[in-house]
């Protein structure tokens, strides 16, 4: 049997993860897929790295397909992503729609995990969040970077911390179960992003990744993504 090989966003993680259980048990082929934010995936694939699927934000494959590393023609957009704020599960929930009151609830946080800004769209969000807020020094000691926002989710999950804040995209923070998603930022901060799913132009299996991506299309897909937190063109 063939296999597939995925290069993704961590971002998609949730839905590609169920869309590869479904892919293999109907067809019997493999799939190896590596996650991870959007920069340092990108940067896989610019090196030259095998894949067959690419997922990232819309404006990242478009630069691949002008730079002939991404099939023209075949991205498929799955959804607008935003940013949240979540806790451990079993926290007290603070409010993330005021900011006035967010702006207080991250001076008093402990600890507050996001990914990477140097790699990740949701770390510059942050990054930025926190300037305009204007409480960036106070709390830089207080940050910690993952390579990912579901890696930094993962890790608020187990922690056992008091007063520890996530802030990442909601997609990375609705499928962990150990977390509490406090809501979206205000939209004031929001850099929202489209995620789209593409044909690597070298993928060695075109056929099996243009059947993996077709399952993006189908109305169970979109209740998958509607769930995890994208936002569905209608």
């Amino acid at each position: 049997m063939a296999t597939l090989r995925i290069l993704s966003a961590g971002a998609a993680q949730a839905v590609t993860e169920r869309i590869i259980e479904s892919f293999e048990r109907d067809t019997g082929h493999d799939v190896t897929s590596v996650f991870g934010a959007v920069g340092a995936i990108k940067a896989k694939v610019t090196a030259g790295e095998a894949a067959d699927v690419i997922i990232l934000t819309s404006t990242m494959i478009d630069e691949l397909i002008d730079a002939a590393l991404v099939r023209q023609g075949s991205r498929f957009d799955l959804g607008r992503v935003g940013t949240g704020v979540a806790v451990r599960a079993g926290t007290p929930v603070p409010d993330a729609g005021n900011a006035r009151v967010l702006k207080g609830n991250i001076r008093a946080a402990t600890t507050i995990v996001c990914p990477d800004p140097a790699v990740a769209t949701a770390g510059k969000i942050v990054m930025s969040l926190l300037e305009k807020l204007g409480v960036l020094d106070e709390t830089r000691e207080r940050l910690k970077f993952f390579p990912n926002g579901y890696a930094a989710m993962n890790w608020l999950a187990r922690s056992d911390g008091m007063n520890e804040m996530g802030i990442t995209q909601v997609t990375e923070i609705l499928p962990n179960q150990g977390v509490t998603y406090a809501g979206p930022l205000p939209e004031q901060f929001q850099m929202k992003a489209v995620y789209s799913v593409a044909l690597a132009s070298k993928a060695s299996e075109p056929d099996l990744a243009n059947h993996f991506i077709a399952r993006f299309k189908t109305d169970s897909a979109r209740l998958l993504l509607s769930d995890a937190g994208y936002e569905l063109n209608a």
